[in-house]
């Protein structure tokens, strides 16, 4: 039996292992090998004969050139190019692509890297990597993680008004009278006079507010609080001819309860005239005289010895002073009428300057008057006979006049 006759009746190993014997019958065999290929496909070959396709990139020393890797077929060989792979990585057994390590490492939570304090792992295929949290940056110097101030490297960019650094990021916050808005940065004024802060009035304004007062208020010390102020008591101006009353606010004049009625202006007091509006109790004998806050019923009857005339040497005179009045004060004067030549007059209070309030004085040879020389407290009234003899053409002629002095109360 010749070497390779028997191809077709016994087992290719055995085939391979005689063939491999001499070279010349290795390469008779391939090439005969070679010959059936072209007639078959290797699977239809492979059914007929058995036979397993040959690795050529172990069997062959070098298949392949430098630079190439080879790769088996079925029933042949390819050589391609050999392609570089990073650390941990090699080349698939195809040769076309980079595959990761069969077991890969995680370095992070194997506490196998070599990351600093305050440095972050991250896993890589194959290896890992260092890095430092957000708001961080790496020293090199301190071989570490320090933090990144913000504030300080992007000044006036990130916060409207004022930016605090914090461990690894930053803060913005805004002044009394501002609040911070929803993104964080900006700041947007408060309005203050939502909560009421002023006891009267109140007027928002940016970044504060205001506290004001009604008329008749003044603002106190603490910038917030109402105060009343007291018209009366500060006296300014002359406010009320008799009374002020001060009210919240404001304030109001008031008149005595009984004599007076308050004038159209609210301020000044008017005498009222009962004996012109019949708001008297006078009888009919009686007459009625007015006087600064009420009246007096006077009743003229004649002294002893004197009876009515209508051209009288007795004469009533009613006279009405406030108790202010400057003293001295000339309060009646009295003399003839017509005056002549020659005329002389001596006038004398004969009844009624009991307490010394009264005095007389010649002014001329033909007047005389009658002063009030002592202050009179409170209202009083007198009444005093004033007496005036007349010297005329050698004989006296007597003259009486008799004076109701009323004194009221200071002007209102």
């Amino acid at each position: 039996m010749r070497l390779c006759d028997v191809y077709l009746l016994c087992d290719i190993t055995v085939w391979l292992k005689n063939c491999a014997l001499f070279s010349l019958g290795l390469l008779l065999c391939l090439w005969v090998f070679r010959l059936l290929r072209s007639f078959f496909t290797f699977s239809s070959l492979s059914f007929f004969l058995s036979v397993p396709d040959i690795d050529e990139c172990s069997a062959l020393t070098q298949a392949c050139g430098p630079g190439f890797n080879c790769i088996n077929t079925a029933g042949s060989y390819m050589c391609q190019r050999k392609i570089i792979c990073s650390r941990g990585y090699h080349a698939s057994p195809d040769g076309s692509r980079c595959i990761g390590k069969i077991c890969n490492v995680d370095e992070c939570h194997s506490s196998l890297h070599q990351c600093g304090e305050g440095q972050l792992c991250h896993n890589l295929p194959g290896s890992y990597r260092c890095e430092c949290r957000t708001g961080y940056q790496y020293d090199p110097l301190r071989r570490s993680c320090v933090d990144v101030n913000e504030c300080w490297r992007y000044r006036g960019r990130l916060c409207a008004q004022t930016c605090e650094n914090t461990p690894g990021s930053y803060e913005c916050s805004c002044t009394s009278g501002f609040r911070l808005s929803s993104d964080g940065k900006s700041c947007e004024d408060v309005n203050e006079c939502l909560a009421s802060p002023c006891s009267q009035e109140c007027a928002n304004i940016y970044g504060s507010y205001q506290c004001y007062c009604r008329k008749g208020y003044y603002l106190r010390e603490d910038s917030q609080t109402c105060e009343d102020i007291d018209e009366c008591s500060r006296g300014i101006g002359h406010l009320c001819t008799y009374r002020c009353v001060n009210v919240p606010g404001s304030y109001h004049c008031a008149c005595p309860e009984y004599g007076y009625t308050m004038s159209p202006n609210g301020r000044s007091c008017r005498d009222i005239d009962e004996c012109a509006t019949g708001a008297h109790n006078c009888s009919v004998a009686e007459t009625c005289y007015n006087i600064q806050g009420g009246y007096r019923c006077l009743s003229l009857s004649c002294p002893p010895n004197y009876l009515y005339n209508p051209s009288p040497i007795i004469t009533y005179y009613y006279l009405s002073f406030q108790s202010n009045i400057v003293i001295p004060a000339q309060i009646f004067r009295i003399g003839p009428s017509p005056a002549f030549t020659g005329d002389n007059v001596i006038v004398s209070i004969t009844q009624g300057n009991e307490e010394n309030y009264f005095s007389t004085r010649k002014l001329n040879a033909y007047t005389g008057a009658v002063y009030l020389h002592r202050q009179v407290e409170g209202t009083k009234d007198f009444l005093i006979n004033v007496e005036m003899k007349l010297w005329r053409q050698g004989r006296f002629t007597t003259f009486q006049a008799r004076l109701y002095v009323f004194i009221t109360a200071s002007p209102l």
